[in-house]
């Protein structure tokens, strides 16, 4: 079954919106993907119903703006403070390491994060996040 694809992130932030660009652009191509704003709660209830599933989300590591770093959840635990985190703190590490506690993860879980630099109020993505949103989207729809 192919994953759902889950773009996490406010697209009224800035760098914050690659998630949801990407779940745009990859549901324009037929592929299963969403947008969702990344309450914990929300993504356990859609691990339930996925068997497979792949998370888009902005990071906020000290890496190089544009870097992209891949998760394979369910070998190894999501670092908690990995992801920008902007109205809740119960967000994507916090939903799979709950998750992973009451077995309810998903059969596959993998996580793509890129390291954004702006999360300030106003739309649009920076140029190194575009360059890396793009090429990933690239690989996920096998361009």
């Amino acid at each position: 079954m192919p994953p759902l694809h889950i773009g996490i992130g406010n697209p009224f932030r800035r760098d914050d919106g690659v998630g949801p660009w990407l779940a745009n652009r990859l549901a324009e191509a037929g592929l299963d993907a969403i947008a969702h704003e990344g309450d914990g709660t929300r993504l356990i209830e859609l691990f339930a119903d996925h068997p497979a599933i792949v998370i888009l989300d902005a990071s906020r590591s000290a890496a190089t703006v544009g870097t992209l770093t891949e998760f394979d959840a369910i070998a190894a635990p999501v670092p908690a403070d990995f992801f920008h985190y902007s109205t809740h703190r119960f967000g994507v590490a916090e939903a799979v390491e709950t998750a992973r506690a009451l077995g309810r993860l998903p059969q596959a879980l993998t996580l793509f994060a890129i390291e954004g630099s702006d999360f300030s109020h106003g739309q649009g993505l920076t140029p190194a996040v575009t360059a890396t949103a793009a090429r990933l989207l690239d690989r996920l729809t096998g361009r």
